[in-house]
C-alpha cells in the first residue's frame, strides 16, 4: 500500500507543485532530500508559522538552501489562513 501511495504521489508531482503549507508528511517527504522525519519537522513548523513563501523552508532546522533549490520547482506556499 505504501508503494502505492509513494507511486501516486509521484506522478502528482509532475503535474502540480507541493504546497508547503497544506501538503501531508507522505507528499513532503517525496521531494529531494526530505525524508519521513524532515518532512514531519515541516509539518509541526507550520501548525506553529505558516510560510509566506518556499525560502522561509529554511527556517527548518535541517534543510537549507541547497534543498529548497533542488525543489523549488515542485514547490509552492499558498496564503495562509491564520
Amino acid at each position: 500500500m505504501k508503494i502505492l501511495a509513494m507511486v501516486i504521489l509521484g506522478f502528482s508531482m509532475l503535474f502540480a507543485a507541493i504546497d508547503i503549507n497544506t501538503a501531508s508528511k507522505d507528499e513532503l517527504s517525496t521531494l529531494s532530500g526530505i525524508g519521513g522525519s524532515k518532512a514531519e519537522m515541516i509539518v509541526k513548523h507550520r501548525e506553529a508559522k505558516c510560510f509566506q513563501s518556499v525560502d522561509e523552508l529554511a527556517e527548518v532546522k535541517g534543510i537549507g538552501a541547497k534543498t529548497i533549490e533542488k525543489n523549488r520547482k515542485n514547490l509552492t506556499a499558498s496564503k495562509c489562513k491564520k
